[in-house]
């Protein structure tokens, strides 16, 4: 294993997971500024009891993964620390319980951090028990690792080099793609790190030690790994949706090896390039029944995510989906791909083949291809790659409005504080409150392009960039009142 400071060198490419621990420069201005309100606030604290913290910790598992419902527990059990354990957060959905969000920044104004990253990646950022990590690779996809800084300062804690690969193993990608694209999973003291067929793995959160590797999920993406894993109870959950396999496996926690397989069951096409996808699924919980939504190519299906057994699917005509769906009121809404991509909703209550017979409605307007959906108060908003926002009413599936922005968009809305937040890939986060068509839109840029999608924890936004990690607060709602003994 190769850990902080480490180089890696396979053939001729070599990647090194060495980087600068951030601005210090931007970082003293928000101390100094942040100092001063401190000196005329009077803060009250409040102390924290060790017993509830510890009982909060055993049962992060269980508060975790139950989708929609556990959410509002999962946001009282971790309301005394950052915590952001997935893709789109704790429900999986891009809602956070962050509050006293900043809606103006800079690449200097209400920055508290930015730390530059090494290699590339567009894998979002994972926060727990005071680390945020991302996952990141060497350009050519020779070099695959994890990067774990502290939250509160951006100082680099770990630099985990996970796989090396010569580089005739390794496929090309797509030029919107990199070989770090899908998100890690966060649990207690582990981060589990996916790269698609390029391998999986456990790390030591506090050691940055890889305690188990799998390279034994192959595939032929045919444009490089997307799909990011999820976590429930001892198991990590993946989609493997190539050209040549395709099916969704569970690994255990522990040892990395797998707990069950589950081949697609639908039909597939001829021609190979439309067996692709590259979707995280989205765990619920519907009538007592915990289920693992899964978006392939030309199918989507609903598993019982302790047995991998099959509930129900329905069949479309699409692939290369990215988008990941999204949950409510007995519902499920997912884009079924390219190339004429639809919105679906399909109820979640049925067995078998539901394809003729809970599929609810389906939206043929302006349709996410790469940015998931978003759920507020019984109003969907599709993000096209383009720009074009459409909200669609969740229950009839009729477009309420439309709003174009300038832009191209990857990275999937967060919704937070009361707003939506859409980063474009040009750098520009736009904010507006949801609901019926934004007359006023606040836009504020960073440099370099967004391609993660943004995250929001306790006071704070983490956007990465194709340069740097950045935090952002303001200086009034970043003050962190000191524990009590």
């Amino acid at each position: 294993m190769d850990v902080i400071g480490a180089r890696a060198e396979t053939g001729s490419a070599s990647f090194s997971l060495v980087s600068a621990a951030g601005d210090s420069r931007r970082y003293a201005s928000f101390a100094e500024r942040k100092a001063t309100y401190l000196r005329s606030t009077a803060v009250v604290t409040f102390a924290r009891s060790r017993y509830v913290v510890a009982m909060l910790q055993f049962s992060h598992r269980s508060v975790t993964l139950l989708a929609v419902a556990s959410f509002c527990i999962a946001a009282i059990a971790r309301a005394d620390e950052a915590y952001w354990p997935q893709f789109r957060g704790p429900a999986g959905q891009g809602h956070a319980d962050a509050t006293a969000l900043p809606t103006q920044w800079d690449a200097e104004e209400n920055v508290v951090w930015r730390t530059p990253l090494e290699g590339r990646g567009h894998s979002s950022p994972v926060v727990m028990n005071g680390q945020v990590w991302v996952t990141t690779s060497a350009p050519d996809g020779t070099a695959l690792g994890a990067i774990g800084l502290d939250y509160e300062t951006g100082e680099i804690l770990h630099r985990v080099i996970i796989f090396n690969h010569d580089p005739a193993e390794i496929e090309e990608i797509h030029q919107d793609n990199t070989y770090a694209s899908p998100t890690p999973c966060i649990d207690e003291g582990r981060l589990f790190c996916h790269f698609g067929t390029y391998g999986t793995a456990c790390l030591d959160t506090t050691t940055g030690d890889v305690l188990w590797r799998n390279e034994n999920l192959k595939i032929e993406h045919q444009g490089g790994p997307g799909s990011s894993p999820v976590l429930y109870e001892d198991l990590l959950i993946i989609p493997c949706d190539g050209a040549d396999h395709m099916y969704v496996v569970a690994l255990d926690t522990a040892t990395g090896q797998p707990r069950w397989h589950r081949e697609r069951s639908a039909p597939f096409r001829d021609d190979p390039i439309n067996h692709r996808a590259f979707s995280t699924p989205l765990l619920i919980e519907h009538d007592g029944q915990p289920m693992v939504i899964s978006i392939g190519a030309d199918q989507a299906h609903a598993y019982d995510p302790r047995t991998g057994d099959e509930l129900w699917h329905v069949r479309y005509v699409g692939f290369s989906n990215v988008p990941a769906p999204v949950y409510g009121d007995g519902f499920t809404y997912l884009c079924t791909g390219f190339y004429d991509t639809e919105l679906w909703a399909v109820d979640v209550s049925g067995q078998g083949d539901v394809t003729e017979s809970h599929v609810a409605w389906k939206f043929g307007g302006p349709v996410s291809q790469t940015p998931s959906p978003l759920l507020v108060d019984g109003r969907i908003y599709l993000l096209s790659d383009t720009g074009v926002l459409t909200c669609i009413d969740a229950v009839s599936g009729e477009r309420l409005w439309v709003n174009r922005f300038g832009g191209n968009f990857a990275a999937s809305p967060l919704y937070a504080d009361g707003r939506i937040y859409l980063c474009s890939e040009e750098g520009n986060t736009h904010i507006f409150p949801p609901g019926d068509k934004p007359e006023e839109i606040v836009t504020n840029s960073l440099p370099g392009g967004i391609m993660a999608s943004p995250i929001a924890v306790e006071h704070s936004l983490l956007i990465r960039t194709d340069e740097a990690l950045y935090r952002i607060a303001t200086p009034e709602s970043s003050t962190t009142p000191p524990t009590s003994e």
